[in-house]
């Protein structure tokens, strides 16, 4: 299993700080949320501060754009630094176009659905993709609560990625991870976890980690810990 802490539950005071913690603790993906206030209730950041932490960290960019028409920013978060893109089937009305064009910048290419998106599209897209996001919380907060309904849908998405010819494809899983749930989580076939507040308000960050490496430690399947394996090669970029 791959943790991506969320920096959206980071200290945003002191930001440089908390990437020096985060590759001590030796975690190696940095969750960065990027909201629009369109697309989702909230907004966040864009590339100046994505190409600002690149220059103070080795840590591999997992950029979950949740922002409409995401096809027209791809070079910009590219060129800031993303090692991975990941854009929204819901917001975007040639997902299999995008995720060509996030592979011909050179960034890994991700697709995410929301809570209530279908996940029949993966079936034709799963040959573009790198990473598969389910939202297990409706996006645009942190801190809110586990769908308990999200376990069945990441078994649902493994299964047709692996019938799909996407046996290679990580499953990511964001919204109310935790080390009680996490275990579960990878059983049902996830292979990255993103965990926002309940990773960065329970310092100290390596304990934490510990924490949810310890809980997984059992779960899971071999083609899971391959995916992970190979997944753990993919270097940063140099902007």
């Amino acid at each position: 299993m791959i943790l991506s802490p969320s920096l959206l539950s980071a200290d945003f005071a002191r930001l440089g700080d908390e990437l020096t913690a985060l590759e001590a603790a030796g975690i190696t993906w940095l969750h960065l949320d990027v909201m629009d206030g369109s697309f989702v209730p909230n907004i966040t950041f864009g590339p100046p501060l994505l190409r600002s932490l690149r220059s103070r960290s080795r840590l591999f960019f997992d950029v979950h754009l949740m922002i409409e028409q995401p096809a027209r920013h791809l070079a910009a978060f590219r060129e800031a630094g993303a090692d991975m893109l990941v854009v929204h089937l819901e917001a975007d009305r040639h997902p299999q176009r995008t995720l060509t064009e996030i592979r011909r910048l050179g960034c890994r290419a991700g697709v995410a659905l929301n809570p209530g998106t279908d996940i029949a599209a993966l079936r034709w897209l799963a040959p573009d993709c790198d990473m598969v996001l389910v939202m297990s919380v409706n996006p645009g907060f942190s801190g809110q609560k586990f769908i308990p309904q999200s376990f069945a849908k990441i078994r649902a998405v493994r299964e047709l990625l692996d019938a799909s010819g996407g046996e290679h494809v990580l499953v990511q899983v964001d919204g109310g991870a935790c080390p009680e749930n996490a275990a579960a989580l990878v059983d049902a076939g996830a292979d990255v976890l993103v965990s926002g507040s309940a990773f960065f308000n329970h310092p100290p960050y390596a304990a934490r980690h510990e924490a949810f490496q310890e809980a997984v430690r059992h779960a899971g399947t071999a083609a899971g810990e391959t995916r992970c394996a190979q997944a753990a090669q993919w270097q940063p970029c140099n902007p």
